[in-house]
């Protein structure tokens, strides 16, 4: 544009996109200044639907907290370290569950770690998924944020269910295998819920139970129905040679008000009340498995997981189509760990439309997961300032962000929190914002702290470490201890491609670096004995002694919650998550290879609790 006029419609342009949260440039994590292409920021723009010249005061961002805007936080917290055990539910296996672990096996996962001292019990999401599509497994992906996956209901505790239902062979074939296996746990599970719930209906004792039921479908009023309807939509989809997710539909399917859509909900109304009811039973059970864990003594009992998005294709998208940013995807820039950035595949809620409605929907979508639980940890939580977004089918060199209303969003989830008496973690690892974890602090939402990442000096008692935090080991996208000690992630990033030769030997090279500072860091405690050159083979394996050592020091982070992951207590290996694949590697699928009922009596788990407990005992 090189004439006067055209100069005034892009500075024009600028200050409108600017205004609303667009700003034209950002910082990546090297520090490095990166433009965003204007064509970027018009379709963020028009995602945003009816904008004005008007700032919406989203730029230049505020944080500016009050009392109004604290988290809810527990009194003996302010007194008192306590720790839990984290886990991903599908992975306990048990004498009794279908081949994935269910609700029930959570309740026996929660008598184990209360047992033990425990305060809570950690769950990666257990958001709804694609029940048409059982393999589209990954917990961070999923179809409705405000719905359950009703593959965790454990259906030999409902009444009325009948074992004659069940083959047999099936059953132990699920129990038997090595991963997960979501296709065959769904074929044998569904069948099962279908006639358990037919008998609940015919049966003339089951009034009461149904007038519950009705209550909770009153309560969940529209969106579980539209949720039920797709869910029935995508079943019957699937059976004609459709894709689970709306956007493989026919046309006249693609929109909840089209007249085809109301006609096959008239045509399926019971199979739309089955998937209500699906619902209802799940949030009955992990209602239960909530009662379990603090009846056990565990103080914050339940912490679940909000993932910072949902599929582009599912339930929620289909549902309620005006609150997402169409035609944009949630990642990550590139930085140093991933030179070509991140698309992680999911639509992000839209910030217009949550100010239009008085962020309304932003609390229900927080209650759905507070009513169950004593923590609830943001994915992402830079989320609540800002969001990196790439066009659908662009790379995300041609991203840039959007900011949210963050004093609106901390004020909600401050509300909802004290209205719950939901404590808040969020996640604050990757490109954070100047400033923001000391917002973080102000508005009582503890940090996340991976040890693998600290500085190894800052580890223990070091006053750079907020206590308003949560410490843990690692994360569900590294390998437990034992692998991890060994390089197994670095090695299979060089299997899959994910970087090259010599980036692996660097990063082997660094590992071995980690490993010697963990070591000095604990002779300097008095944690253990073992020498240095004990570790200098770079494929060497842990002993116990440092295991325990390990987790020790990680007890004494001044961090006033500890997360220890059941993987890592029953000596697991395996990665369970590895980003950037695919196919090409099990992810969300590996079971533990210790069931439930040998868990409490296994050494190591012994060993590494009665080290906890020690460092972090019980006051009250």
């Amino acid at each position: 544009m090189s004439s006067k006029k055209g100069t005034d419609r892009l500075d024009d342009f600028d200050e409108v996109a600017t205004g609303h949260g667009i700003p034209a440039t950002y910082q990546d994590l090297q520090g490095t200044v990166q433009n965003v292409p204007t064509a970027t920021r018009a379709l963020m723009l028009r995602a945003l639907g009816k904008v004005s010249r008007e700032a919406v005061n989203l730029s230049p961002p505020r944080m500016e907290l009050d009392e109004t805007t604290k988290c809810y936080l527990p009194t003996f917290l302010e007194k008192e370290k306590v720790w839990g055990i984290s886990l991903q539910l599908y992975e306990l296996t048990s004498a009794r569950s279908w081949g994935l672990g269910d609700f029930e096996d959570l309740k026996t996962a929660c008598e184990i770690a209360a047992a033990a001292g425990a305060d809570f019990i950690g769950l990666s999401p257990v958001h709804a998924l694609f029940l048409s599509q059982p393999n589209r497994c990954s917990p961070y992906s999923p179809s409705n944020r405000k719905f359950l996956n009703p593959l965790y209901i454990a259906v030999d505790t409902l009444p009325g269910y009948e074992e004659a239902w069940v083959d047999q062979d099936a059953l132990a074939t699920l129990r038997e295998t090595e991963f997960v296996d979501y296709e065959g746990v769904t074929r044998l599970k569904l069948p099962v819920l279908r006639k358990v719930w037919q008998a609940s209906v015919d049966a003339a004792e089951a009034t009461a139970g149904r007038e519950t039921f009705e209550r909770f479908r009153s309560d969940a009023g529209e969106e579980l129905r539209l949720h039920a309807l797709f869910e029935a939509l995508s079943l019957a989809m699937v059976e004609r040679g459709h894709g689970g997710g709306w956007t493989d539909w026919p046309a006249e399917f693609q929109s909840k008000d089209s007249d085809t859509v109301k006609r096959f909900a008239d045509d399926h109304a019971d199979e739309v009340e089955f998937h209500c009811w699906l619902q209802w039973v799940a949030a009955e059970q992990l209602q239960e498995a909530e009662h379990c864990a603090r009846s056990t003594g565990m103080r914050i009992g339940l912490y679940f997981d909000l993932a910072v998005g949902e599929a582009p294709d599912g339930s929620s998208s289909w549902s309620t189509p005006e609150l997402v940013l169409q035609g944009l995807r949630v990642g990550a820039p590139p930085d140093v760990f991933s030179t070509s950035g991140q698309d992680w595949g999911l639509v992000a809620l839209s910030p217009t439309a949550l100010k239009a409605e008085a962020m309304r929907p932003y609390a229900e979508l927080l209650d759905a997961s507070m009513r169950f639980a004593g923590a609830l940890r943001i994915d992402h939580a830079m989320g609540l300032w800002q969001l990196f977004l790439l066009p659908e089918g662009e790379t995300p060199a041609v991203g840039g962000y959007l900011r949210y209303p963050f004093q609106d969003m901390v004020a909600t989830l401050a509300a909802e929190s004290h209205r719950r008496g939901t404590i808040v973690i969020g996640e604050d690892l990757g490109n954070v914002p100047d400033g923001f974890r000391d917002m973080m602090v102000k508005a009582q939402i503890l940090g996340y702290r991976v040890l693998y990442f600290e500085p190894v000096e800052e580890v223990v008692g070091s006053p750079a470490v907020s206590h308003l935090s949560l410490a843990c080991l690692s994360t569900h996208d590294l390998p437990p201890l034992i692998g991890w000690w060994r390089g197994d992630d670095i090695r299979l990033a060089r299997q899959f491609g994910l970087t090259g030769e010599s980036g692996a030997e660097a990063s082997l090279r660094e590992r071995q670096e980690r490993r010697t500072a963990f070591i000095r860091a604990i002779q300097e405690a008095g944690l253990s004995s073992a020498a240095v050159g004990s570790i200098s083979e770079p494929a060497g394996a842990i002993s116990e002694e440092l295991f325990v050592a390990m987790h020790r020091l990680l007890a004494r982070s001044p961090s006033i919650t500890v997360a220890l992951r059941l993987a890592d207590l029953v000596g697991e290996d395996r990665q369970t998550n590895v980003p950037g694949t695919s196919d090409a590697y099990p992810n969300w699928r590996l079971k533990l290879r210790l069931p439930l009922e040998e868990i409490a009596g296994s050494s190591l788990f012994q060993c590494v609790v009665a080290a906890v407990t020690a460092e972090r005992p019980r006051q009250s």
